[in-house]
């Protein structure tokens, strides 16, 4: 028997991993400072950055409707 999709925690869930993504960002960007760095990596992770802030948009997008969920009592 297949289990009962529990979304009652997705708001809190979506907005730790917006944490944790905007975290991930800010260390990345801090290693851009590492002069020990080529440029093909800096680059990577640039563009690891900007795929980052795509899922952070992502996740808001989700966590509105999930909230809007909620407050229709669709949850």
């Amino acid at each position: 028997m297949a289990k009962k999709d529990d979304r009652s925690n997705n708001v809190e869930r979506l907005e730790a991993m917006v944490e944790n993504t905007e975290e991930n960002i800010e260390e990345a960007s801090s290693t851009l400072n590492n002069r020990h760095l080529s440029e093909q990596e800096k680059n990577n992770i640039r563009h690891k950055n900007e795929r980052r802030e795509q899922s952070i948009e992502a996740f808001k997008n989700e966590i509105a409707d999930e909230k809007g969920d909620r407050e229709h009592g669709r949850i």
